[in-house]
């Protein structure tokens, strides 16, 4: 009961998912499958879901070292978007045109695949297909919102438009009709009673120590497996064979008390409605199902040597500075209670390029990478590794972020000075905006180290 409680306490969106959350069953010794998949958050479940779906009697084994949807999965701001954390322009330099839109096209569409699949399965994760308000908020953001409408229109793909509207005090907008609202503890924890239905194993409370080809380690025992999925983000950073492959950022959310729907009218944030400015220190907020603000963003340090602590997801200059910020946007909030703070980490990959890998030799795949846009991509990770893994050769298998192998992150203290720099210069970039009216320079000395 005690470590249920805990669990309970890692977000609002824990707290208020219909689920006990107690621990599943942990390994109990050597065991064989078919495929082992480290890690019970979204990318291994959805993996699992979908090599089920394709071959309903492969043995799927998922190791996960808390309880399903312990980390990012089911602590995020609940956006189910089309957005990558490399810009179309990069991939198109990186790959090509024809590649950098085959991506986009994929990543548009698997927003209606999760509202589908959650609609099939009967996943009451109050999925609402929305989409996103891009607040500009002076002449300048106004500026980047048409630059970011006439580059998409230039690509062909992204319904993106300019819109007139005054919510939060803007000048306008651009809108993405390509994202939907939802609870992501309710999707991934719904999500993993899924997968057991269909006949994968949790087992929880077991943490992976290392694996290689054939076998995964743990500290209560073996899986020996001819496939191996690798699905841990963020907490890659922990482990040996992964430690420089990916950054741990922290991003941490705040929540506020329901609100009066008299008060949402008058803000003018609807249901299924997700929101972001054209800050460089991003923010992002959702009206919840509830009617309460669930807002975060960035502004958390990196931790040297790519730590992972509790008290990490708890920083209490950030929790003030995202009330401020909310309260600046939607002044009809400032009466509102906060009942809920809380964070934690996102992967981060050297250049800002999320990928999928399969090694038919090892049979060792992986997917990560997502820089907080992981409620969609995620999906797509999940059906892009079963093809692989069953040898399918399909579009998905096909997009410029299959194999794709993203330097390592230097050493320390290079690491810590080069992430820690790059947080403070967005938060120069905006004030440098606000003084001068003019695009900053530091966000442009930036737009390397964040995939633009």
């Amino acid at each position: 009961m005690a470590e249920t409680q805990h669990y309970r306490w890692l977000s609002f969106w824990h707290e208020s998912v219909p689920d006990d959350l107690s621990p599943r069953t942990p390994l109990g010794g050597d065991i064989s499958a078919d495929v082992a998949i480290v890690g019970g958050g979204l990318t291994g479940l959805w993996a699992a879901y979908y090599l089920l779906e394709r071959d309903p009697t492969l043995r799927v084994v998922v190791l996960e070292k808390h309880i399903a949807g312990f980390g990012a999965s089911g602590r995020n701001g609940g956006w189910c978007s089309a957005l990558f954390p490399a810009t179309t322009a990069a991939l198109a330099r990186e790959h090509s045109r024809d590649a950098a839109l085959a991506m986009r096209r994929a990543v548009v569409d698997t927003v209606d695949e999760v509202g589908r699949v959650t609609a099939a399965e009967r996943i009451d994760c109050d999925f609402v297909r929305g989409g996103t308000l891009s607040l500009a908020r002076t002449p300048l953001q106004m500026d980047a919102a048409r630059a970011e409408v006439l580059e998409a229109r230039g690509y062909g793909v992204d319904d993106l438009r300019l819109v007139e509207t005054g919510v939060g005090g803007a000048l306008g907008a651009s809108f993405d009709p390509a994202c939907a609202r939802l609870h992501p503890a309710k999707l991934v924890r719904g999500l993993a009673r899924v997968v057991e239905s269909r006949g994968a194993v949790i087992y929880e409370q077991t943490e992976v120590l290392d694996w290689t080809s054939g076998s995964v380690t743990t500290d209560r025992g073996t899986v020996s497996a001819p496939h191996i999925v690798v699905a841990t983000e963020g907490y890659g950073a922990t482990l040996p064979k992964s430690r420089r492959g990916i950054l741990p950022l922290y991003s941490l959310m705040i929540a506020t008390e329901p609100l009066d729907d008299a008060v949402w009218e008058d803000i003018g944030i609807e249901h299924g409605q997700t929101f972001t400015d054209f800050r460089h220190l991003l923010i992002y907020g959702q009206r919840t199902a509830d009617n309460r603000f669930a807002f975060g963003g960035r502004g958390a340090r990196y931790h040297w040597g790519s730590a992972i602590r509790d008290e990490y997801d708890r920083v209490p200059r950030v929790f003030e500075h995202l009330r401020a910020s909310l309260v600046a946007l939607f002044p009809q909030a400032a009466a509102a209670r906060v009942t809920h703070r809380w964070g934690g980490p996102l992967g981060v990959p050297r250049d800002w390029h999320a990928s999928v890998r399969y090694d038919r030799a090892t049979g060792i795949g992986s997917a990560g990478g997502y820089v907080g846009d992981g409620l969609s991509t995620t999906n797509l990770a999940g059906r892009t590794l079963a093809d692989l893994i069953t040898g399918a050769s399909t579009v998905l298998t096909a997009l410029p972020w299959v194999n794709h192998g993203s330097p390592l992150w230097e050493r320390e203290p290079l690491r810590f000075a080069g992430a820690n720099l790059g947080l403070a210069a967005t938060a120069i970039a905006d004030a440098e905006e606000r003084v001068t009216r003019r695009p900053s320079i530091a966000a442009r000395l930036i737009a390397p180290l964040t995939g633009h």
